[in-house]
């Protein structure tokens, strides 16, 4: 059981939050009158009161909103629990989406202490139900089901599709597969061509948005800009590449120009990362392949799924 000690909003971007007393939450949108507030998945932004009182500790001089904090809550330790665990206060409940954020600017509190707690011990949230709330109100969590669907993210790598030349259909077309499969889709983006874009998204999603697998797309092949396998292999800390030989096993079966394919598969924490071809014809072999022995592999992943097969 937690406790709201602090609500701040600020009305523009850019502008330090200020500390109300209460405030309407709106169902897939933030805090009312508060600028981040949007369709995304950063509506309202949470800190630990412990967090903060440890880092007041130290000397600095702070106060509810310096780190840009929508909600301090007494009781929970954040960046430890998973993404997806919900959170309820009253009739509002509130779903984190994500742990942390990179820090693209210094803050005036980064900058007169050489740290600053939010980067890495805020958490971020969507609003699933709206309603009233008002600070010493309690909170209560509610970690995610085993059963819960697993979550993807699917990348496009293409100059061409980044610069706008050219339509991306391969993207697309994983994400209607996954969902036809039941999967989450939480994240679509499409790229350049550029190894370490790949490397700073692919780290992102695994360690703050933790999704359950990353699909890519294009990016495997034998051009100088084709990177996708080396960012792969720069940001996993173990490989899985049964994944990538079986689908170019397979896609040998169809076509020999598959031998040409230096796709990779690997682990980054707990999120599987598959790189597949570009074609949306080969995407959609690929996936016809994998899909329907995939989960269980997830599963023994977020442990969810013990290591013996099914009967």
């Amino acid at each position: 059981m937690g406790k709201i000690t602090g609500i701040c909003i600020s009305e523009k971007r850019g502008v330090q939050k200020h500390f109300i007393e209460e405030a309407n939450i709106i169902a897939d949108w933030g805090i009312e009158g508060d600028a981040h507030g949007g369709k995304w998945h950063r509506q309202i932004s949470l800190l630990s009161q412990e967090k903060v009182d440890a880092f007041k500790a130290k000397g600095a001089d702070i106060h509810p909103g310096s780190f840009g904090e929508n909600l301090i809550v007494e009781g929970f330790d954040f960046s430890a629990m998973p993404v997806g665990t919900r959170f309820v206060i009253g009739d509002v409940v509130l779903e984190m989406t994500q742990i942390g954020k990179e820090c693209h600017n210094h803050c005036v509190i980064y900058k007169k202490m050489g740290d600053c707690i939010m980067p890495r011990e805020g958490v971020f949230a969507e609003v699933v139900e709206g309603g009233h709330i008002k600070v010493g109100q309690e909170v209560t969590c509610i970690l995610p089901k085993a059963d819960r669907p697993y979550t993807a993210a699917v990348i496009t790598l293409s100059d061409k599709g980044a610069a706008g030349e050219r339509e991306d259909k391969s993207g697309p077309a994983i994400v209607e597969m996954l969902k036809s499969a039941g999967y989450d889709i939480k994240e679509t983006l499409l790229l350049a061509d550029e190894q370490l874009l790949l490397e700073k998204e692919l780290m992102r999603l695994s360690d703050q948005r933790q999704v359950n697998v990353i699909f890519t797309t294009g990016g495997t092949g034998f051009s100088e800009r084709d990177r996708t396998p080396e960012a792969t292999i720069a940001v996993c800390n173990r490989m899985a590449n049964g994944i990538a030989e079986a689908i170019r096993n397979y896609s040998m079966t169809i076509t020999p120009r598959a031998m040409f394919s230096r796709a990779v598969s690997g682990i980054r924490k707990r999120t599987l990362i598959i790189n597949l071809p570009g074609s949306p014809k080969a995407v959609k072999e690929s996936l016809e392949f994998l899909l329907p022995n995939l989960e269980h592999g997830l599963g023994i992943l977020r442990g969810s799924e013990g290591e013996c097969a099914r009967k």
